[in-house]
């Protein structure tokens, strides 16, 4: 449970940071709200958990043929579908703003993963007295 609720935290926030740092990205209504943001985490976590392993079994040819940057697109898509699913509490404007998307979440989710593992790593460390 933990885990799901750190995961949970890690989308919401790179989510964010995608929708603050990219104009054509954003989270609809008329102001931000948490647990907007939160809702859509959830959403964006069921899409990558279901539908992403299918659709990287179905294009692993594409993978191997471009030595993995086909990735960025699947992610692309991943986060059409989100703002698909979401309607109007999540807006993407085209393919091309979710590919600068699915970058941006990527880096922050996986700086922020490497900033929570080492902290729950340095947690378990007894250290010399």
């Amino acid at each position: 449970m933990l885990h799901f609720l750190l995961r949970l935290i890690i989308n919401a926030a790179a989510l964010a940071v995608a929708a603050y740092v990219l104009p054509g990205i954003r989270f609809g209504g008329e102001s931000f709200s948490v647990v907007n943001v939160l809702i859509v985490a959830f959403i964006f976590g069921l899409v990558n958990a279901i539908i992403k392993p299918i659709l990287a079994l179905v294009t692993c040819p594409f993978y191997i043929l471009t030595l993995g940057l086909f990735t960025f697109v699947v992610n692309a898509l991943m986060l059409l579908l989100t703002a698909w699913l979401a309607g109007p509490r999540f807006q993407v404007d085209g393919f091309w703003w979710a590919l600068l998307g699915s970058v941006v979440i990527s880096i922050v989710s996986a700086g922020l993963s490497a900033v929570l593992k080492g902290e729950t790593r340095d947690r378990h460390v007894k250290k010399p007295a």
